[in-house]
């Protein structure tokens, strides 16, 4: 993988050099090129095998990154090192990085000034985490890196099993452990004398729609934001895409192979089990689009054969179910010869594309009525019991005054699996009164708040963007990818794409319950008929068909979920529960919840924690 750590310091280390080479061998971990730096005060090394990193000095400044940094106004070409880093000590931390785009991590020390700081891109394509030791600012792109350093503690935070129970991901900008942190997109951790104490954003997500703008300039705009985008991505001569057959995936390999070199290479995984399987919409973008189509069909043996590799690739429990197929998506791409894959993923949280959006909008419209009539009408009668809730229409209208009754941004996540099913039937006493049950919510709450004047959508596409494609979806693709030994990179999450989406008027995002409307307009001529109007689907596994009925995986899950019991985690009645009879009931419902514990139980097994 290609990672860079090091540290900043008032003091200067003796044993410097076997530390950062300690750092640098676990951030690496297969026979990395490396490229460090040791002086008064600071360990810098960046290390890789595919992406590029970089590690330059300039009078007296020395910037280590990785990824591809660009200067805005530097017409999309990746920044010459040594500019950008001139660049940077000019203007200082904040301002300067406020006008670089692309993706990146870059750690920053001003050698005179006895001043550094570290920061990563807009949208968090690249991660780094710290910690203070000793009065040091420490720093790596893993959490296992940063623990190769004298002093840094590793004390599992009681909260974040909480929250990783309940996000399926431990949600930044916390990590997994107590006094551990992950940097936020577009933000910067400074170090040095009169330095803030905490992060500080050098750019913020701002919604600012424009609307009466002609649909079709926009349209053009878009699409050659998207060519450019893809072009830019496409760096070197062994470059492929990830196909499953939805909208984002097929426009990335579309634009891929209108590039002139040639039919695309696209990989796509499928699944033997009905509802689950869309490589036939793939196979119809590859045969639109004269792409070179490579197919693999992920079995449960796959499945069991790969889960505890997986789980220990991760730096802290990671609970989404897709990283299994884009591992072997991206292991069967690099056995074809590619060695960086495109993938699709922002358009949904960029231009309104997932389902739950037109779901909270048709919940929306509830808090149009006048609060005196649902408060004194509407509620009383539909949410107090009586024998005419019966009647199916009565049951469906109290079901949707429950959901809709929350404001935003609490009723956006009323449909978790910790809210269905209620803590106190899940977690052990003693866990309970150990943690804060509200933390959740809260960090929902505040990663809202800034958006809680603009439109619904806009308001939902700001969390998603931290919590689905910041948290989740992001490391998911990087790591496996790494872990399949390619390079990857997301032509829809161009800086200059995402601002764009945000000019654009709500009502193109969201007409109604039709999603990314601006989007399909936009590709009507471009994309497959089919690929354009079929329903929303997604990349997941299937989970509960396969841990219902695949016997290993099935008894893998049992033996990770039963080393919790010692933890006092989860209570065993409801263990027995959930895999003797609810998983059997409801598998699509209830496999993600054992999905869960499962992936939790591994990742502290593989760290012996």
């Amino acid at each position: 993988m290609s990672g860079l750590c090091g540290w900043f310091s008032g003091s200067t280390r003796d044993d410097a050099s076997q530390v950062l080479n300690a750092m640098a061998e676990v951030s690496a971990g297969r026979s990395p090129t490396l490229r460090s730096h040791v002086g008064a005060g600071v360990g810098l090394a960046t290390c890789e095998t595919n992406a590029r990193p970089g590690l330059v000095e300039v009078d007296d400044c020395w910037m280590a990154f990785v990824g591809h940094p660009r200067l805005r106004a530097g017409g999309g070409e990746s920044a010459d090192p040594v500019a950008l880093a001139r660049w940077l000590k000019e203007r200082g931390a904040r301002a300067g990085l406020d006008s670089i785009g692309g993706d990146f991590a870059i750690a920053f020390w001003d050698a005179r000034q006895r001043r550094g700081w570290i920061a990563i891109d807009r949208i968090g394509m690249h991660q780094l985490v710290y910690t203070r030791v000793a009065g040091s600012l420490v720093f790596a792109s893993t959490l296992d890196a940063l623990a190769a350093y004298p002093g840094s503690r590793r004390d599992i935070s009681t909260q974040a099993l909480f929250d990783y129970l309940f996000y399926h991901v431990a949600p930044g900008p916390g990590t997994v452990f107590e006094g551990q942190h992950r940097v936020a997109p577009g933000h910067c951790v400074e170090f040095g004398d009169g330095a803030p104490a905490d992060p500080q954003p050098y750019w913020s997500l701002r919604f600012q729609e424009q609307p009466g703008r002609p649909l079709e300039a926009l349209k053009a705009e878009f699409r050659e934001l998207v060519r450019a985008g893809v072009q830019e991505c496409a760096e070197g001569d062994q470059v492929g895409a990830f196909l499953s057959g939805g909208t984002d995936s097929s426009t990335v390999s579309g634009m891929l192979s209108r590039l002139g070199r040639g039919p695309a290479r696209t990989f796509s995984i499928g699944f033997d089990v009905a509802g689950y399987d869309e490589m036939s919409y793939a196979r119809i973008a590859a045969r639109h689009f004269g792409c070179e189509h490579n197919e693999y069909y992920v079995t449960p043996e796959d499945v069991v054969e790969a889960l505890p590799r997986i789980a220990a690739c991760y730096d802290q429990p990671f609970g989404n179910a897709s990283a299994i197929p884009t591992y072997y998506c991206a292991r069967f791409a690099r056995e074809h010869g590619v060695t960086r894959l495109l993938a699709g993923d922002g358009g949904d949280e960029l231009f309104g594309g997932n389902e739950r959006y037109a779901k909270q909008h048709l919940l929306g419209l509830y808090q149009r009525v006048p609060a005196a009539l649902r408060r004194s009408v509407l509620e009383p009668l539909l949410l107090a019991s009586t024998p005419l809730h019966r009647l199916a229409p009565l049951r469906k209208l109290k079901s949707y005054v429950e959901q809709a009754r929350p404001p935003m941004p609490q009723r956006y996540e009323g449909y978790n699996l910790l809210n269905q099913l209620g803590n106190g039937n899940i977690f052990e006493p003693e866990f309970l009164a150990a943690i804060d049950v509200d933390h959740p919510e809260k960090l929902l709450v505040q990663a809202h708040q800034p958006f809680a004047g603009d439109s619904l959508v806009n308001q939902m596409l700001a969390i998603d963007l931290r919590f689905v494609l910041a948290d989740g979806d992001l490391p998911k693709v990087t790591r496996m990818c790494e872990l399949g030994d390619v390079d990857v990179a997301f032509p829809l999450l161009d800086d200059r794409l995402l601002q764009f989406s945000t000019t654009l008027s709500a009502d193109l995002k969201l007409r109604g319950t039709q999603l990314r409307w601006f989007f399909k307009q936009a590709l009507l001529d471009f994309l497959p008929h089919e690929v354009i109007t079929k329903e929303k689907h997604g990349f997941g596994l299937p989970v509960g068909a396969w841990l219902v009925s695949h016997a290993p995986l099935r008894q893998l899950a049992v033996d990770s979920i039963a080393t919790l019991r010692s933890r006092h985690l989860v209570q065993p009645r409801f263990v027995d529960d959930l895999l003797k009879n609810k998983l059997p009931e409801h598998p699509a419902y209830y496999g993600a919840m054992v999905w869960v514990l499962m992936m939790l139980g591994l990742w502290l097994d593989s760290r012996r924690l």
